[in-house]
């Protein structure tokens, strides 16, 4: 569905954006991918490692309604990554992270119908469910505002969906590269922030694929959920270093014990698939009526029980030791 399609990632020059395109040119035949960002730094870079004529570069902020309209003509489809993500700098910068996670979301839902894209699917984050730091409080408005979206298209052929998945393996944001540079540098212990700690485990291959396929899948109004392991942080940091100490640190502002993706709240809402699992809007949608029970590609959920919650210290699946070491590997 992506050849001869123009594709545009919203903060495009993290992590995810960059295999997402390596990805996406070695899978499809895509007409163009564009990236926007507002770091020109970041860009040069990913230009020097991009240099087909099919990926162009578009510097701008989602703050900024006028440059996502002028980046959005032609585009099809949608991947809205950019963020501020870093939790503590949240919680001590709230309005910054307010009006890029926020009023950048509006900007897009608004850009996307002013152009007629076709599909825009939103990143979220485990963080968003149940929230306790501002972070993740403006997540599940970003969330709320694309969902939402869906009831205002009108005649436009638009559609919004959400991803929400956990913490990504290797990721700039991720712990994974504090651990690294402590290591390389000969830090004698690992900072722990609590010995229970438990957090939800995705590689970045596996979310760009998720991502990719949650286009298939999509009706708009829907928050994909994928089905993951969990990993212990003393786990990890055992895998990356068995041989160095623990300090234990304390958590920090605005950070949870354990994150949750589905929370027993949505429970009368979230369909159980195979792979997967969706949360349904918690509203009606005034001019079309949308059944979530069959996606696109066919595949049938079921309602969950009553009580069901999908937190990363209950999860069923947890990657040991060894197996978070491999993956290490790879990432």
């Amino acid at each position: 569905m992506f050849n001869n399609k123009n594709i545009l990632i919203t903060g495009g020059t993290g992590s995810f954006g960059n295999l997402f395109v390596e990805m996406v040119l070695k899978k499809y035949k895509p007409k163009k991918i564009i990236i926007f960002s507002r770091d020109e730094l970041k860009q040069s870079l990913m230009a020097q490692k991009f240099t087909q004529k099919n990926v162009r570069f578009f510097i701008g902020d989602v703050r900024d309604l006028n440059r996502l309209m002028l980046a959005f003509q032609g585009v099809d489809y949608v991947i809205h990554a950019a963020a501020l993500k870093q939790v503590n700098i949240a919680e001590y910068n709230p309005m910054e992270c307010i009006n890029t996670n926020i009023g950048g979301a509006e900007n897009v839902v608004k850009a996307a119908l002013s152009s007629n894209v076709s599909r825009v699917i939103a990143l979220s984050t485990d963080k968003a469910s149940d929230p306790i730091n501002l972070y993740g409080a403006t997540k599940l408005t970003s969330d709320k505002i694309f969902v939402s979206a869906n009831n205002i298209v009108g005649d436009h052929p638009t559609r919004f969906s959400v991803v929400r998945y956990g913490n990504v393996a290797g990721s700039r944001g991720s712990v994974v590269p504090i651990f690294k540079n402590l290591i390389e540098t000969g830090s004698k212990a690992l900072p722990i922030t609590d010995v229970k700690m438990t957090r939800f485990w995705i590689t970045l291959k596996q979310a760009v694929e998720f991502v990719l396929k949650s286009f298939e899948r999509m009706k708009g109004g829907e928050i994909f959920v994928p089905k993951i392991p969990s990993i212990k942080v003393t786990d990890l940091a055992k895998a990356m270093a068995p041989n160095l100490s623990h300090k234990i640190i304390g958590i920090r502002p605005g950070e949870k014990l354990h994150e949750k993706m589905c929370s027993v709240n949505e429970a009368y809402l979230t369909l159980e698939f195979k792979d997967h699992y969706v949360i349904k809007p918690s509203i009606t949608f005034f001019d079309h009526d949308v059944s979530y029970i069959k996606n696109k590609l066919k595949e049938s959920g079921k309602l969950v029980k009553e009580n069901f919650e999908y937190r990363s210290d209950t999860n069923s699946n947890f990657l040991s030791i060894k197996e978070i070491a491999k993956l290490l590997q790879i990432v």
